[in-house]
Parts: C-alpha cells; sequence; structure tokens
C-alpha cells in the first residue's frame, strides 16, 4: 500500500536536501511507493516515497554491485526523510516500461529482455552470502534456496490463519503438499535473482533495455525463478506472454525441468494469493488462486 503524503510535501524536502526543482513530471507509482519525476539542474530524476527505506538502500547496493552496460540499473543518488517518510532519488532511465509499452512493439524487444535476465543470472555474487532475499549488505535471509521456497509455508512468515475467511485451509493444504513434494527436485543453485523481472520494472527504449528498477524483491537463487514468474503471470499481461513466447521459442532449455519450474510458478502464486488475501484484494485473490489452479493441474499431469 502506497503511503499517504502529499506531493507537495515530499518536494518541500527534494528542494531542502537536493536542490530547487524546475518541473515535475507524473509517472506510474508502483505498488507500495508513491513516485513522480523531476528535473533539477537540467538532469532528469525520479523521487518514490515509501514506509521503509530498506528498498532504497537495497536498489543502491544493487546498483553499485551488479549495474552494468549490460544490466543498466538507475543509480539512487540520495536518500531522505520527510515526516518520518524516507524517501529516494534516482537518476531516471530513459523510455517506458514494458507494461506500457504498445503490444505491437513487443516483439522487437523479447531479445533484449532475455539478454538483461541473462545479465541478471550471471552478475558476480562477492562478498555475499546466504539464499533467498538478502539485505542491502548482501547477506540473505535463508541458508539453502529449499528453505527459501518452503519459507512460504513458514507461520511465522505467512500466517494464512489470517486469511482463512477468504482461502481455505483444504486449498492451502492442497498447494503446499504439492510445492513440499517437488523441493527436493529443486537444485541448490545459488545466482542472483531479480524477483518481480519483466513488467513494470524494465524499461525500454523500443529497441533496447534501458533501466532495470525496484530490486527490493532480489534474491540469491534459482535464476530459473525468474522465468518461472514470466510463465506465471503470461495470462496477466501481454508482455509477459510475448517474453515467455519468445523463451519457449528460443530457449527451450530454460524450462527443459517443467517440474522445478511448475514449482517455482506454484511458490509464487502461493505468495500471490496470501498478499491478496491480506490486503483484500477480490479480484486479484481469484485470479490468483485460479491460476495455482492451473499450475498445479499441469504439475499433475507431468507427475501421473
Amino acid at each position: 500500500m502506497r503511503p499517504a503524503i502529499s506531493e507537495d510535501t515530499i518536494l518541500a524536502a527534494v528542494t531542502r536536501d537536493f536542490g530547487y526543482v524546475s518541473a515535475v513530471h507524473r509517472v506510474s507509482p508502483g505498488e507500495e511507493s508513491l513516485a513522480f519525476g523531476i528535473r533539477v539542474g537540467g538532469e532528469e530524476f525520479i523521487v518514490r516515497a515509501n514506509r521503509s527505506p530498506s528498498g532504497f538502500h537495497k536498489d543502491a547496493y544493487c546498483y553499485q554491485q551488479f549495474g552494468s552496460a549490460v544490466l543498466p540499473i538507475p543509480e539512487i543518488v540520495l536518500i531522505g526523510e520527510t515526516e518520518d517518510l524516507p524517501y529516494c532519488i534516482s537518476r531516471r532511465a530513459a523510455g517506458v516500461t514494458l507494461q506500457d509499452l504498445a503490444p505491437a512493439a513487443l516483439p522487437g524487444v523479447t531479445a533484449a529482455v532475455a539478454q538483461a535476465m541473462q545479465a541478471i543470472a550471471d552478475a558476480p555474487l562477492p562478498e555475499t552470502t546466504g539464499f533467498g532475499p538478502f539485505d542491502s549488505r548482501g547477506v540473505g535471509e535463508h541458508t539453502h534456496w529449499r528453505d527459501f521456497l518452503a519459507a512460504v509455508a513458514d507461520p511465522h512468515r505467512y500466517d494464512w490463519s489470517r486469511v482463512n475467511a477468504l482461502v481455505s485451509s483444504r486449498w492451502c493444504a492442497e498447494h503446499m503438499s504439492k510445492l513440499q513434494d517437488l523441493l527436493l527436485r529443486c537444485p541448490e543453485t545459488r545466482r542472483l535473482v531479480h524477483a518481480d523481472f519483466g513488467s513494470n520494472n524494465v524499461l525500454t527504449d523500443g529497441v533496447t533495455i534501458t533501466g532495470v528498477i525496484d530490486w527490493s524483491e532480489a534474491m540469491f537463487g534459482d535464476p530459473l525463478y525468474d522465468v518461472a514468474s514470466i510463465f506465471f503471470w503470461r495470462p496477466w499481461l501481454a508482455c509477459m506472454e510475448a517474453q515467455a513466447c519468445f523463451l519457449e521459442d528460443h530457449f527451450p532449455d530454460l524450462s527443459h525441468d517443467t517440474l522445478v519450474l511448475g514449482c517455482y510458478q506454484l511458490r509464487i502464486g502461493l505468495a500471490q494469493v496470501y498478499e491478496c488475501a491480506i490486503a483484500e484484494e477480490i479480484p486479484d485473490l481469484c485470479w490468483a488462486m485460479k491460476r495455482c489452479d492451473e499450475v498445479a493441474a499441469k504439475l499433475n499431469q507431468k507427475i501421473a
């Protein structure tokens, strides 16, 4: 949920901490951050405000550690605070998000998107530890990759009893059991994973990828998890469907183990179901539950 704060309040803090703002531009907000574009001293920047600064510090870490010509991550130039609410300023990447790109233009960038995803998987991980989501020091939350996958059933992290009125315990048990059955098939691979890749967090000028943004969900683990995210969301967004088709046509080896790919999709779906149920976003919840059912049905066919 985005914070309730006025644009004027944030602009006052930006002027105080960074410089005179000569222009303000509307941009698409994130799910958790208020966001808009500004011009300061002839340069373009993005301003975001959130309830927690952790995502901003993680973005800064990822820019410093993983940013490159092949993986363009916008620089975080300032992290500040206004009225006890953290905000950050980053350099603005040119272009539009894949989600906002015209459907007819999507085939022209799918190869570049795949190259950016490969650059994420190939990023070096010096002086980092652990698996799963990591902090702004590069320390992952889990000892093993499978620990992260199984964490969706951990009541200390996901209290499913809170959402029993919307998601039945029987439905949860069936899908959690399926996930548990597949965990041992999942490799203990440790590479960089964006974990929210492919739609509104990838920017393009219609030819190249100009920015990969919002690293708040990034983790250490199997890069196939990013592929699974694209496949899970393909019925929801045209940009995800275009990417899934490109991967199927050009990189069939990425999905050679359909059970692992399905396991990851189910893990992604269960987390989405929980988040939608907690927020009481009923239409999105119904879609996510139906999608989990579809993924589970395909897994049953493969196992049979």
